[in-house]
């Protein structure tokens, strides 16, 4: 699995083991580091000083702020109505349309979290881990569950 010529690396980005990640056409920013088993695929952008755990899928569309934890195996999901095929043949990239997310400074998702197309997550928000998080988040919100919903904040 390559680190593409297409990816562009902040400063003293940490990549544990580069013949196991797959990146391709996106932007990483300083510090940040990248577990093993991560692709990150095209137009997708990583802030400074983020943490982005083993078997995590960040694909297209995905835009990352500064100092975000996203735990182990977090998928993100660009389609709503994925199909592989098209008027009988294997879809293109023509055949469907990128939603984006944003995940905002600061905030932090718990390993296997799905993060469904079209959500923004909020600065500093905190999503449980095994979340699926269909809707926005706001700004410091808890949230955990199928499908995430609020839960009381526990003191910090």
């Amino acid at each position: 699995m390559p680190i593409a010529k297409t990816v562009r690396l902040g400063r003293d980005v940490m990549i544990h083991h580069p013949d196991l990640v797959n990146l391709y056409g996106c932007e990483i920013g300083d510090e940040t580091k990248i577990g093993a088993f991560v692709e990150i695929q095209k137009n997708a952008t990583i802030g400074s000083l983020c943490k982005i755990s083993s078997h995590t899928f960040i694909c297209e569309g995905v835009a990352i702020e500064d100092e975000v934890f996203v735990g182990h195996g977090v998928m993100f999901i660009n389609d709503r109505y994925p199909r592989a095929t098209a008027a009988g043949g294997l879809q293109t990239e023509a055949d469907w349309q990128v939603i984006p997310r944003r995940v905002r400074k600061g905030a932090s998702i718990g390993s296997g979290a799905v993060i469904m197309c079209g959500v923004t997550i909020g600065e500093r928000a905190l999503v449980g881990a095994g979340a699926v998080v269909t809707h926005d988040v706001p700004a410091d919100a808890v949230v955990a569950g199928v499908p995430a919903r609020a839960r009381a904040q526990a003191a910090r």
